[in-house]
């Protein structure tokens, strides 16, 4: 994968990507206090465009694992065809004292960027690492498609205390939706005996051998095309 920008005569505030598939547009990167956000729009050259968009979801400021792999994710699903919005939040400072008030935090803030796209589909969240947690607290009360969950931990108490100042409570939302988790074979193994959404029979596990390499995005996008993205 490579990539040549250069700024469009065609569209203002707009970038020109050229990618494994061709050529695609991205607008350039957006950044506040809160993080960043590209949405980057399906390829001029995919075989479809995809109504529901995918979002790439990472917390790097927090756990650098969150965001491994997301960028390339989302170029690669961009070409074939996806509105895919990479959204990495930025750890909150002042005024956040409890674990429960960072999750609702971030989930607003994710609220907010996933809004500003005007996009009329709920989209499929993907989270990796921690970024699950922050996914998690999202589709609890806001409207997804579907959700993917790469290498998420085991359970919320899993995580290290040095990213939550508290145990944070875990989750109880029924899976309405389709759900997905991505793992090595020994962590699918774990999170069929450990993880709440394990042992779901609503929930697919997804074993692969290499997550961020061409058998990663193969499953995932085959998994979407099972359940008719």
């Amino acid at each position: 994968m490579f990539s040549l920008r250069f700024t469009s005569r065609i569209k203002p505030n707009v970038s020109l990507a050229f990618g494994l598939g061709g050529l695609f547009l991205r607008t350039p990167v957006r950044q506040s206090s809160s993080g960043s956000f590209i949405l980057r729009q399906p390829s001029n050259l995919a075989p479809r465009e995809v109504p529901t968009p995918l979002v790439f979801l990472s917390a790097r400021s927090w756990d650098e694992k969150s965001a491994v792999g997301m960028t390339a994710f989302a170029s690669i699903f961009a070409e074939k065809g996806y509105t895919c919005l990479e959204i990495d939040l930025s750890k909150p400072k002042d005024g956040v004292s409890s674990s429960e008030s960072m999750m609702l935090t971030w989930q607003d803030e994710l609220r907010h960027h996933i809004r500003l796209t005007s996009i009329p589909f709920a989209p499929v969240i993907v989270a990796r690492a921690a970024g699950a947690l922050i996914a998690q607290t999202y589709i609890s009360s806001n409207p997804a498609t579907g959700l993917v969950l790469i290498s998420p931990p085991s359970s919320n108490s899993a995580l290290p205390r040095s990213l939550l100042p508290n145990a944070l409570e875990e989750f109880n939302y029924e899976a309405k939706f389709p759900i997905a988790l991505v793992g090595t074979m020994e962590e699918v193994g774990m999170l069929r005996s450990s993880h709440r959404l394990g042992s779901d029979p609503g929930v697919d596990l997804i074993e692969v051998d290499e997550i961020d390499g061409q058998q990663g995005f193969s499953k995932i996008e085959q998994w979407l095309d099972e359940i008719g993205i």
